[in-house]
């Protein structure tokens, strides 16, 4: 750890509450209530999804992990629980039988499970890098697919294009409360069920799971501590939190796609700033060893993204050693031949 992290850290242990006391959280946009209420909206099969300790991971990184597993579901990501939250409400209004949204695959494919179980129809805008599994899943659920040339922000300005011109809703991804809020209940089944903990760490990517999970922990258990981990090659929103204002990059570079934004929205950075304790950046080759070692301790086979969290225990393993940390896998949608080359035959066997 950095004298930086080191002090910010500190400072965060410093202002904490004792341990059980509830807190009243900064200002953010996010409510318990609404978080509390978006549980019947979600469908059952994305709900109490499991979550234990595994012991074998856990002897590997010198702490006690516990696992949240958010691929155990038909989408096998978290991002279900916001697509349920945003199409349920939606559904409930007069107008708008349509949705587009941007996505680099997860988001997508939530959103046309949902769009399919409720009868919206969905259109998903994807820039030219998107795994070609996730969007033929997409297409597999019913949802029309338009790709652009560029990346993920190309994408969302040509979904509000799309939303404009066709009087679609438009679904941005954590910019919508409803897909933090949805997200926010993996933060109430966690406090519910699993007793105390030291530390949840999550992947922040555009940041509706760090941000709905932070604020449920933040009400609930103000003192454990929030990790949100980003990638080196996508460090936008880590970048933002550190200067509490927004900083874009001019490209990304992460076998992360799940993550992989360049410009912050400044509402949901500002909800970060309220819930984060801590936003590390991690290497490459951390997230592959993560991805590995979820696979051969317990055997997950999980995207980049949800390694995340493993990544950043594996480089700053004095922060957890002894405590008792949780990580939510959130996410299994890898290509199989990537996974294969990077966890199976890491050496080109």
């Amino acid at each position: 750890m950095d004298s930086k992290d080191g002090d910010d850290h500190a400072a965060a242990q410093a202002n904490r509450p004792a341990t059980g006391q509830r807190a009243t959280p900064q200002t953010t946009r996010l409510d318990l209530n609404r978080i509390r209420s978006a549980i019947p909206k979600i469908a059952l099969v994305f709900r109490n999804t499991p979550q234990y300790a595994c012991p074998a991971l856990g002897e590997a990184l010198d702490c006690e992990i516990i696992l949240k597993l958010e691929t155990a579901n038909p989408v096998r990501c978290f991002k279900a629980r916001g697509a349920e939250t945003v199409m349920a409400r939606l559904a409930e209004k007069p107008g708008s039988r349509s949705a587009v949204c941007a996505s680099a695959g997860n988001l997508g494919l939530s959103l046309a499970w949902s769009g399919r179980s409720r009868g919206i129809s969905v259109t998903v805008v994807a820039g030219a890098s998107a795994s070609p599994l996730k969007l033929d899943r997409i297409r597999a659920l019913g949802a029309t697919v338009r790709i652009v040339d560029g990346d993920i922000e190309d994408a969302r300005q040509l979904a509000r294009q799309l939303a404009d011109t066709e009087g679609a809703f438009l679904v941005e991804d954590s910019e919508n409360i409803d897909t933090c809020e949805g997200a926010g209940t993996i933060g109430i089944e966690l406090i519910e069920d699993m007793g105390p903990v030291d530390a949840v760490v999550l992947a922040l990517g555009g940041g509706a799971m760090a941000t709905g999970v932070g604020h449920v922990f933040k009400c609930l258990a103000p003192e454990v501590e929030i990790v949100c981990v980003q990638p080196k090659g996508a460090p936008a929103m880590a970048l933002s939190w550190r200067a509490k204002s927004v900083v874009e990059t001019d490209r990304t570079d992460t076998i992360a796609d799940g993550v992989a934004g360049r410009r912050p929205i400044p509402a949901v950075l500002s909800d970060l700033l309220a819930v984060a304790d801590h936003v590390p950046l991690v290497e490459e080759e951390s997230i592959i060893a993560g991805m590995r070692m979820l696979y051969r301790h317990a055997g997950l086979v999980v995207e980049p993204s949800a390694a995340l969290g493993v990544a950043a225990m594996l480089e700053d393993r004095s922060r957890y050693r002894g405590k008792r940390v949780v990580t939510i896998i959130c996410g299994g949608n890898v290509v199989p031949a990537d996974f294969e080359r990077w966890v199976i035959k890491p050496d080109g066997e």
